[in-house]
Protein backbone atom coordinates (compact mmCIF):
# COMPACT_ATOMS: atom_id res chain seq x y z
CA UNK A 1 0.00 0.00 0.00
CA UNK A 2 1.19 3.25 -0.93
CA UNK A 3 1.85 6.02 1.75
CA UNK A 4 -0.42 9.15 1.51
CA UNK A 5 1.79 12.07 0.21
CA UNK A 6 1.27 16.11 0.31
CA UNK A 7 2.45 18.65 -1.53
CA UNK A 8 3.18 22.13 0.59
CA UNK A 9 0.75 23.93 -0.80
CA UNK A 10 -1.74 20.74 0.63
CA UNK A 11 0.19 21.27 4.32
CA UNK A 12 -0.06 25.32 3.59
CA UNK A 13 -3.67 25.44 3.45
CA UNK A 14 -4.46 22.69 5.87
CA UNK A 15 -2.94 24.21 8.26
CA UNK A 16 -3.36 27.87 7.81
CA UNK A 17 0.74 28.47 7.34
CA UNK A 18 3.09 30.08 4.89
CA UNK A 19 5.01 28.22 2.87
CA UNK A 20 8.05 29.94 3.97
CA UNK A 21 7.49 28.60 7.50
CA UNK A 22 7.09 25.19 6.23
CA UNK A 23 10.15 25.27 4.68
CA UNK A 24 11.62 27.17 7.22
CA UNK A 25 10.51 24.24 10.03
CA UNK A 26 12.66 21.98 7.38
CA UNK A 27 15.52 23.85 7.36
CA UNK A 28 15.68 23.31 11.17
CA UNK A 29 15.43 19.73 11.21
CA UNK A 30 11.56 19.33 11.97
CA UNK A 31 10.35 18.11 8.79
CA UNK A 32 11.89 16.07 6.74
CA UNK A 33 10.21 15.54 2.93
CA UNK A 34 11.04 13.64 0.05
CA UNK A 35 12.31 15.58 -3.27
CA UNK A 36 10.43 14.29 -6.15
CA UNK A 37 11.44 16.28 -9.77
CA UNK A 38 12.87 18.75 -7.43
CA UNK A 39 9.38 19.08 -5.78
CA UNK A 40 9.19 18.86 -2.19
CA UNK A 41 6.71 15.69 -1.08
CA UNK A 42 5.75 15.51 2.40
CA UNK A 43 4.77 12.60 3.99
CA UNK A 44 1.76 11.53 6.78
CA UNK A 45 4.60 11.73 9.32
CA UNK A 46 5.40 15.06 8.12
CA UNK A 47 2.06 16.27 8.18
CA UNK A 48 1.34 14.80 11.72
CA UNK A 49 4.64 17.08 12.83
CA UNK A 50 3.56 19.88 11.33
CA UNK A 51 0.40 19.75 13.32
CA UNK A 52 1.91 19.42 16.36
CA UNK A 53 4.70 21.97 15.63
CA UNK A 54 1.62 24.36 14.68
CA UNK A 55 -0.10 23.41 18.32
CA UNK A 56 3.11 23.61 20.11
CA UNK A 57 3.84 27.29 19.08
CA UNK A 58 0.69 28.27 19.38
CA UNK A 59 0.32 27.07 22.93
CA UNK A 60 4.06 29.11 23.16
CA UNK A 61 6.43 26.57 23.35
CA UNK A 62 9.80 27.42 21.67
CA UNK A 63 11.18 25.37 18.66
CA UNK A 64 13.32 23.38 20.78
CA UNK A 65 10.81 22.62 23.65
CA UNK A 66 8.98 21.60 20.30
CA UNK A 67 11.79 19.62 18.87
CA UNK A 68 12.85 17.66 21.99
CA UNK A 69 8.89 16.90 22.68
CA UNK A 70 9.01 16.01 18.58
CA UNK A 71 12.17 13.60 18.81
CA UNK A 72 10.95 11.56 22.24
CA UNK A 73 8.55 9.44 19.69
CA UNK A 74 9.38 6.35 19.11
CA UNK A 75 7.02 4.30 16.67
CA UNK A 76 7.75 0.58 18.36
CA UNK A 77 7.58 2.12 22.08
CA UNK A 78 4.39 2.56 24.21
CA UNK A 79 4.91 6.66 24.10
CA UNK A 80 5.07 7.12 28.14
CA UNK A 81 8.56 9.01 28.18
CA UNK A 82 7.24 11.58 25.20
CA UNK A 83 3.73 11.55 27.35
CA UNK A 84 5.49 12.20 30.50
CA UNK A 85 7.79 14.81 28.97
CA UNK A 86 4.55 16.60 27.13
CA UNK A 87 2.51 16.61 30.31
CA UNK A 88 5.46 18.41 32.19
CA UNK A 89 5.92 21.21 29.43
CA UNK A 90 2.25 21.82 29.55
CA UNK A 91 1.98 21.54 33.09
CA UNK A 92 4.64 24.44 33.47
CA UNK A 93 3.05 26.46 29.90
CA UNK A 94 0.19 26.80 32.01
CA UNK A 95 1.93 27.93 35.30
CA UNK A 96 3.52 30.19 32.97
CA UNK A 97 0.50 31.15 31.64
CA UNK A 98 -1.10 31.80 34.65
CA UNK A 99 1.67 33.76 36.33
CA UNK A 100 1.53 35.81 33.19
CA UNK A 101 -2.41 36.20 33.47
CA UNK A 102 -2.00 37.38 37.23
CA UNK A 103 0.54 40.00 36.12
CA UNK A 104 -1.79 41.10 33.30
CA UNK A 105 -5.04 41.70 35.68
CA UNK A 106 -2.84 43.18 38.25
CA UNK A 107 -1.88 45.94 35.61
CA UNK A 108 -5.72 46.27 34.07
CA UNK A 109 -6.49 47.12 37.54
CA UNK A 110 -3.69 50.06 37.92
CA UNK A 111 -4.30 51.37 34.66
CA UNK A 112 -8.24 51.38 35.61
CA UNK A 113 -7.51 53.15 39.22
CA UNK A 114 -5.32 55.99 36.80
CA UNK A 115 -7.81 56.34 34.46
CA UNK A 116 -10.49 56.83 37.48
CA UNK A 117 -8.11 59.39 38.85
CA UNK A 118 -7.50 61.19 36.03
CA UNK A 119 -11.38 61.24 34.97
CA UNK A 120 -11.88 62.77 38.72
CA UNK A 121 -8.66 65.23 37.61
CA UNK A 122 -10.37 66.20 34.44
CA UNK A 123 -13.91 66.83 36.43
CA UNK A 124 -12.20 68.97 39.01
CA UNK A 125 -10.65 70.99 36.01
CA UNK A 126 -14.08 71.77 34.38
CA UNK A 127 -14.46 75.23 33.72
CA UNK A 128 -11.00 76.50 34.50
CA UNK A 129 -9.18 77.69 31.52
CA UNK A 130 -5.68 78.57 32.88
CA UNK A 131 -3.59 76.76 35.74
CA UNK A 132 -2.89 80.17 36.98
CA UNK A 133 -6.37 80.23 37.66
CA UNK A 134 -6.71 77.23 40.03
CA UNK A 135 -7.41 77.66 43.32
CA UNK A 136 -5.16 76.29 45.69
CA UNK A 137 -6.68 73.51 47.32
CA UNK A 138 -8.13 72.35 44.03
CA UNK A 139 -4.35 72.67 43.09
CA UNK A 140 -3.60 70.36 46.22
CA UNK A 141 -6.27 68.21 45.61
CA UNK A 142 -5.07 67.83 42.16
CA UNK A 143 -1.38 67.28 43.27
CA UNK A 144 -2.27 64.62 45.69
CA UNK A 145 -4.07 62.60 43.21
CA UNK A 146 -1.73 62.69 40.48
CA UNK A 147 1.27 61.75 43.18
CA UNK A 148 -1.14 58.52 44.25
CA UNK A 149 -0.36 57.07 40.39
CA UNK A 150 2.57 58.70 39.67
CA UNK A 151 2.01 60.84 37.37
CA UNK A 152 4.15 63.33 39.96
CA UNK A 153 7.23 63.23 41.83
CA UNK A 154 6.52 64.05 45.41
CA UNK A 155 8.41 67.29 44.45
CA UNK A 156 5.79 68.39 41.39
CA UNK A 157 7.49 67.27 38.68
CA UNK A 158 6.11 65.76 36.13
CA UNK A 159 6.83 62.09 35.46
CA UNK A 160 7.03 61.21 31.60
Amino acid sequence: MTEQTFTIRNLVDEFDVTARAVRFYEQKGLLSPDRVAGQRVYSSRDRVRLSLIVRGKRFGFSLAEIRELLDLYDPQGNHRGQIVSTLDAAEARIASLESQRAEIDQTVHELRSVVATLKRTLDKLEGVSDADDLPDDLRQDIKTEMMGHGAISKSGEQLA
